[in-house]
């Protein structure tokens, strides 16, 4: 969300990003999904005028088809997730317990702005970067 819409991390994520190509980046279909619902919840509140969500839901768009890979999500994922979550310790939200458990199953490092998702990984056995 930072990377394509105006938040205190912009600079940080779109820097990041930038640092990463060929790097063969993936998201989950999850991850489309919730990128929708910020940017609804975005415009709903006023943070961002309609234009600012065609654009930034465009440039996502174009990012995914300029050669992120898209993971599939599966039912698997979602029992894996609910177990992330039962670990009551890391607070986990459902979300970040359905991203962890995505990479868990592909051997994939999480890369999170968000401090809580990257200390929980590595206690489930996920490695995170701390972006």
């Amino acid at each position: 969300m930072a990377t394509l819409t105006h938040e205190a991390a912009s600079h940080r994520a779109q820097a990041w990003l930038g640092a990463q190509a060929g790097q063969g980046l993936a998201i989950s279909e999850w991850v489309v999904t919730e990128f929708s619902s910020a940017l609804s919840i975005k415009r709903r509140t006023g943070q961002l005028p309609e234009q600012g969500r065609a654009g930034a839901l465009a440039a996502f768009r174009a990012l995914v088809a300029g050669g992120l890979e898209v993971a599939a999500v599966t039912s698997a994922h979602f029992r894996t997730a609910a177990q992330f979550a039962d670990r009551h310790d890391l607070a986990l939200r459902a979300s970040d317990a359905l991203h962890l458990a995505i990479a868990a199953s592909r051997g994939d490092t999480v890369c999170t702005m968000d401090r809580r998702l990257g200390d929980a990984g590595p206690c489930l056995g996920v490695a995170t970067l701390l972006v």
